[in-house]
C-alpha cells in the first residue's frame, strides 16, 4: 500500500517581510520541510551549521523569527549566532555545530560570476551573463550557489534558475 505523505505549506509562504521563493515549497526531506535559504544565507552569515533534526525541533514562532532577524552588521550576527546556540541548547540539550565565516562569500561579489555557476548552467544547456547575475538579490544568488554543489538540492537548481527569470 503505497500513502502519500501530505505536508501543509510553508509557515514562510506568506510571510510579507522575507524572500521565499516558489522553489523551496519543494525542499523536503525525511517528510520534513527543510530549512529555508534566508534562513541559511544567515546561519552561514553567522557560523552555524544547523542541522534538519535540530530545526524540525523548533517552533513555528521560532523558525519564523530565525527568517526575519536581521543578520548583517558584526552585532547582528553575533546576536543571530546566539539566538541559534541557544534554540539548539534548548531543544536539543546539544552544542551547535560551528562552521568558518566566509569574509568573501562568491555570491556577494557582483563583479564575477562563479565557475561552479556557470558549470552548472551549462550543464542546462544555459549561460549565465554578469548583467543577470547583477540583476539577482543577494539571496537568489546565494541560492544559486547553495544549489549548483554537491550534497544540495541539485534537483531544484533548474527549477530555481527558471523562476529568477534566467532561461
Amino acid at each position: 500500500m503505497n500513502k502519500q505523505l501530505t505536508i501543509a505549506p510553508s509557515e514562510f509562504k506568506e510571510l510579507a517581510n522575507i524572500e521565499y521563493f516558489d522553489f523551496e515549497e519543494d525542499f523536503i526531506e525525511e517528510g520534513m520541510r527543510c530549512i529555508p535559504m534566508v534562513v541559511r544565507c544567515k546561519l552561514d552569515m553567522a557560523g552555524i551549521k544547523l542541522k534538519l533534526g535540530e530545526w524540525s525541533k523548533f517552533n513555528a514562532k521560532e523558525k519564523i523569527e530565525l527568517a526575519q532577524m536581521h543578520c548583517e552588521k558584526p552585532r547582528e550576527v553575533k546576536l543571530y549566532h546566539e539566538f541559534v546556540r541557544r534554540l539548539v541548547q534548548l531543544h536539543t540539550s546539544r552544542e551547535v555545530t560551528l562552521l568558518p565565516i566566509d569574509q568573501n562569500p562568491a555570491w556577494a561579489d557582483t563583479k564575477r560570476i562563479p565557475e561552479e555557476l556557470q558549470l552548472k548552467a551549462m550543464e542546462l544547456n544555459e549561460k549565465i551573463t554578469l548583467e543577470q547575475w547583477q540583476s539577482l538579490t543577494r539571496l537568489q544568488r546565494f541560492a544559486l550557489l547553495k544549489l549548483c554543489r554537491p550534497g544540495h538540492e541539485n534537483k531544484n537548481f533548474p527549477i530555481a534558475f527558471k523562476e529568477f527569470n534566467l532561461l
